[in-house]
């Protein structure tokens, strides 16, 4: 791979001031790559990062200007994840490689802390989730996210996080001290409760309910914490019983926004979608290539149409009303799938869409 030799030998020695590196990592970055039993099939790549505050493309759509990302590579493996693509740029490939071979930015927490009191920095909003999970299952054996997050408090920094992982309930302590000195914002990724499809098309990441469990936490604990229904799956998750199901349960978890998003095929994520839809669902393969063309979005009528059933929905169910609403028990049984059916003829959008071509979280957007 592009940085295979960039491992640390016994006599190697750091980089002398002023020297040239390599544009993706510094000479010497990858301090150890290893499995461990405890993590079967996945590889991690240590690395130590030049820097970790990430400047985001003027001419991006996302909301925000800066990210942090702990993480390259996620063992969530979600077979649609747009951030694929970026596998390519360290010579790995966009589909299995992605999901198992994991670079980890161990210095993240101590180099964050040099950038945020630099002289340069500005204080603006710093967004994390928005590449690959923090939250995934390195997360467990890392532990970089509580020096991040006390990293950003301390600097009096505003910042949010996107995750599907519920291991975010670990740091609840830190989020609420941090919401105590500056604007935080928690959004779970939840964007559909089926238990059949999870399993195939997300087959790394906690269950929904747990997901939407971590959710009614955080907003126990004083955290709003909004729910990215992301990605609507056309043809599988699209119908309405499908999304009036979603929006009941993140309803049941007291989730102070909602904000649908529909799945965008990307170079990188757009292969290896495909083709996991044709091993499980090949009647729709030629439906995906009819409504996607050679593009990355799906039409802009049938995004309306979809953001419009949802605002409709969440309304309907109170989601992020004014007036406090007791957090409730999720449904335990297994909703059952959805037959496959076709996005309906697209409908004139009720009112403003939502912000379903960017990242946007709640309150961030």
């Amino acid at each position: 791979m592009r940085w295979d030799n960039l491992r640390l030998a016994a006599t190697e020695q750091p980089v002398a001031a002023g020297a040239s590196a390599p544009s993706l990592l510094a000479r010497g970055a990858v301090t150890r790559t290893f499995d461990t039993p405890g993590f079967a099939g996945l590889t991690f790549h240590e690395i130590h990062a030049r820097s970790v505050l990430n400047r985001v493309a003027p001419a991006s759509r996302m909301a925000f200007r800066w990210t942090v990302n702990p993480y390259r590579g996620c063992s969530h493996a979600c077979r649609y994840c747009f951030a694929r693509g970026t596998h390519a740029y360290l010579d790995l490939d966009t589909g299995r490689d992605f999901d198992t071979q994991i670079v980890v930015k161990v210095n993240v927490a101590e180099r964050l802390r040099a950038e945020l009191a630099a002289p340069r920095w500005r204080g603006e909003h710093v967004a994390m989730g928005t590449n690959v999970d923090p939250y995934q299952r390195a997360e467990g054996r890392y532990r970089l996210m509580p020096g991040v997050l006390a990293a950003l408090r301390d600097a009096r920094t505003p910042f949010s996080v996107l995750t599907k992982g519920s291991l975010i309930v670990r740091d609840l302590d830190l989020l609420a001290s941090a919401a105590e000195v500056t604007q935080v914002g928690v959004a779970l990724s939840v964007g559909f409760v089926d238990d059949e499809l999870w399993r195939l098309v997300e087959p790394g990441t906690p269950h929904p309910r747990r997901r939407l469990e971590a959710c009614a936490a955080l907003g126990e604990r004083g955290i709003p914490t909004g729910v990215l229904m992301a990605p609507i799956l056309p043809y599988l998750t699209d119908s309405p019983a499908a999304l009036a199901r979603a929006v009941e349960q993140i309803a049941q978890a007291g989730a102070s926004s909602v904000t649908p998003l529909v799945l965008h095929l990307r170079p990188g994520a757009r292969e290896w979608y495909l083709a996991w839809l044709a091993e499980h669902h090949p009647a729709l393969v030629g439906p995906y290539r009819r409504l996607y063309g050679s593009g990355a979005y799906a039409p802009r009528a049938y995004r309306d149409r979809i953001a419009a059933q949802v605002r409709e929905l969440a309304e309907r169910a109170r989601i992020g009303a004014a007036v406090p609403r007791p957090v409730r028990h999720f449904a335990g049984s297994a909703p059952q799938p959805d037959g496959v059916a076709g996005p309906a003829a697209p409908a004139e959008p009720a009112g403003p869409s939502c912000h379903d071509e960017q990242l946007a979280l709640p309150g961030f957007g």
